[in-house]
């Protein structure tokens, strides 16, 4: 066993009694469903948007600046939070949020609600992380499994909740009120954790290490404008396309030679000599991947091939959601009383494997329920496998580096995400445009799915939509053809993860010895 697996064996950790967990749970319940919500929310009125603001060239930046931004300061968030106190994070990040929120809701330009969105992302970065982070300090890793759930339990229900709210919203009031509903919500998590949420924390000096703060900044930009650009904006073999390369390449390879020497580093590069912690990392990243890249296309599918409605293309995730829920709490109950945990991920990531080869069989008359079917299957490999590997990540750190394990664990599912959805997007548009060129010839249709929406294709004859339909078909398949085998290497990397035993809660006497400041 490495140095530093040992070290995370023999660590104890402060918890506090499972009645005062209980009490603060439902304040960070709030917190990662004000976070997700909105990603998932603004999908839906983007078109109405367009319509009152102008601007559909930059339609897709309202989106990116929100992923870029949150991407970008998720391993701050969890950095400072190791440093200064996981309360002070959480609560700055909720009110940078909701005044990004209120500003959003006032634009009166597309250029305004892009600035305003990154606002917005900015302090979005800090909402998962600082939750989860959160009960990594409070709840021991063998108890943490079971609170692992409810969190997986509330991403999903915003998963499902965040279109039909967002069409609702969109068609009864304003899109403005997308922006605008988060103030309730996040003014009620605020006051809620400042009542309940009491933190100790040690009196230290620190040292930001600002340098490092700044490259990676930089590198993860240029990755996600080299993802989100390529191929689509600019030509991948462009000057635009290979200085971002080049800016990334540069920037990454800096900000490991500055990690190395930092006194305090953003993000402590020895965590990765711990075998689990990289593994967990590789496996994040490729799960952002096959997950967020494969399921972007499904409503374009359901609304058109299916015809189903925006409301209806969100109903048809409960079978999801209730597949991830009920493993996501068994999982944590496994984990709780018997503090095993290996089985989990590879039990979860063979089931996603499944899932996604599922999805290659979708087809011009593939039925609702059969769909449904397929999501439930789907649902059960996301619950035993995602928030396992949050789990495996901070039971692989010292207590010290709680929030980096967590932050890390985020920021890898998240780039891989956006990698994943700039890939697949390219295999979904070359499938596509094949099919559509070869058997309709000379025919104006769009050169990818955007131009591809349901209110167009109903006016088209009867001939070109089933034509139209099939296409849109075998561009999904091709895109779950090529997510498969990206769960079938988490599968495998879930194989080599090392059981370390779980650690256990202090002794109440340990927990006296320890200095302690309410923040």
């Amino acid at each position: 066993m490495a140095a530093s697996e040992a070290a995370a064996t023999r660590e104890t950790v402060t918890t506090g009694p499972r009645r005062e967990i209980l009490i603060i749970l439902p304040g960070l319940l709030l917190a990662i469903m004000l976070a997700m919500l909105d990603q998932l929310v603004v999908s839906t009125a983007l078109p109405r948007i367009v319509g009152d603001l102008g601007g559909v060239t930059h339609l897709s930046w309202v989106v990116t600046a929100y992923v870029l931004a949150s991407t970008v300061t998720t391993p701050l968030y969890g950095k400072l939070g190791d440093l200064y106190g996981r309360k002070r994070l959480l609560m700055a990040a909720i009110v940078l949020f909701l005044v990004g929120s209120a500003l959003s809701g006032m634009s009166h330009s597309m250029d305004q609600l892009i600035a305003f969105r990154a606002l917005q992302g900015l302090g979005a970065g800090g909402l998962l992380v600082g939750a989860i982070a959160t009960i990594g300090d409070l709840v021991s890793p063998r108890e943490r499994g079971q609170y692992m759930g409810y969190m997986m339990a509330a991403m999903t229900l915003a998963m499902v909740a965040g279109p039909l709210v967002g069409g609702y919203i969109t068609d009864s009031l304003s899109w403005r009120w997308i922006f605008y509903i988060n103030m309730p919500i996040g003014g009620a998590a605020l006051l809620y954790l400042a009542a309940t949420l009491h933190m100790p924390r040690r009196k230290i000096q620190h040292k930001i290490d600002y340098l490092g703060a700044v490259l990676l900044a930089i590198a993860t930009t240029s990755i996600v404008l080299l993802t989100t650009w390529g191929g689509t904006q600019y030509a991948w073999g462009s000057a635009q396309i290979l200085g971002l390369g080049a800016i990334a390449v540069a920037t990454t390879a800096a900000f490991i030679a500055v990690e190395a020497r930092a006194t305090e580093p953003i993000l402590p590069l020895h965590v990765f000599r711990n075998r689990n912690f990289s593994l967990v990392s590789a496996m994040s990243f490729l799960l952002g991947m096959a997950m967020l890249g494969g399921l972007t296309f499904l409503p374009l599918y359901q609304q058109t091939v299916q015809h189903l409605s925006a409301t209806g293309s969100g109903l048809m995730l409960i079978p999801l959601m209730l597949g991830s829920t009920v493993t996501a709490l068994i999982a944590g109950r496994v984990t709780t009383k018997t503090g095993r945990y290996k089985a989990l991920p590879i039990i979860g990531a063979g089931i996603m494997a499944v899932a996604m080869y599922l999805l290659t069989r979708l087809g011009v008359d593939t039925s609702k329920l059969t769909t449904g079917l397929y999501f439930v299957v789907l649902g059960v490999g996301m619950g035993f496998l995602m928030q396992i590997t949050t789990l495996v990540a901070q039971n692989s750190v010292e207590q010290r580096d709680i929030g980096v394990a967590s932050s890390s664990r985020t920021f890898f599912q998240q780039i891989g995400g956006s990698i994943g959805v700039a890939a697949f997007g390219a295999i979904f548009a070359h499938r596509l445009t094949g099919v559509l060129s070869t058997q309709l010839p000379g025919a104006r249709l769009g050169s990818g799915g955007p131009q591809l929406n349901p209110v167009m294709l109903r006016h088209l004859p009867a001939a070109f939509q089933h034509v139209v339909f099939g296409a849109i078909t075998q561009a999904v398949q091709t895109v779950f053809f090529w997510a498969a085998p990206t769960a079938l290497v988490v599968f495998a990397l879930a194989w080599l993860i090392k059981e370390v035993p779980l650690r256990g809660r202090t002794t109440p006497a340990a927990e006296q010895t320890e200095p302690e400041l309410v923040g």
